[in-house]
């Protein structure tokens, strides 16, 4: 089932970017940086959602802004939080990284990139840039990936 939903995505991409016609020869860029965008997304995700669990990496010699230390604080007390954004990251970052229900995980992630650009932008700016990077590949994968997200995108459905 992943496979046809795979292809189909495919020729669909293929498809709209050709005009219906028989697919041209894309370039070496053009074929690589989606597979290289994925994994490096699911890569950041799903090592920095195994760190939530195990700790792994170390914090910044400089320390923790206070509110960063606050917010941590709150969503480690609330006993559920933390490791349920944990886990998702986690569990998006291994569907990204397996090419599996790619834009089902792009969307269960948007959410948590816009709050870590937030937390940086407001709680602990020395991390903003790579914030930002996070927030530009998960947008040019959405781009890449638009077709499957057309459906989401109709103001007027009829249930069936």
């Amino acid at each position: 089932m992943a496979n046809s939903l795979s292809s189909n995505i495919d020729s669909a991409q293929t498809s709209s970017t050709t005009g219906g016609a028989a697919p041209a020869k894309r370039s070496a860029l053009a074929r690589y940086a989606p597979v290289v965008a994925r994994f490096l997304l699911g890569a950041v995700f799903f090592v920095f959602g195994l760190n939530g669990f195990f700790n792994f990496i170390p914090p910044p010699p400089d320390g923790v802004p206070e509110g960063a230390m606050k917010l941590g604080a709150a969503m480690a007390e609330s006993g559920y939080l933390f490791p349920f954004i944990k886990g998702t990251e986690v569990l998006c970052g291994l569907l990204l990284l397996s090419n599996l229900f790619v834009p089902l995980a792009l969307v269960v992630l948007m959410p948590i990139v816009l709050n870590i650009l937030a937390f940086h932008l407001f709680l602990a700016p020395d991390g903003t840039g790579m914030a930002v990077v996070i927030l530009a590949v998960q947008l040019y994968l959405a781009w890449v990936y638009r077709q499957a997200f057309a459906p989401l995108l109709t103001a007027r459905t009829v249930a069936r």
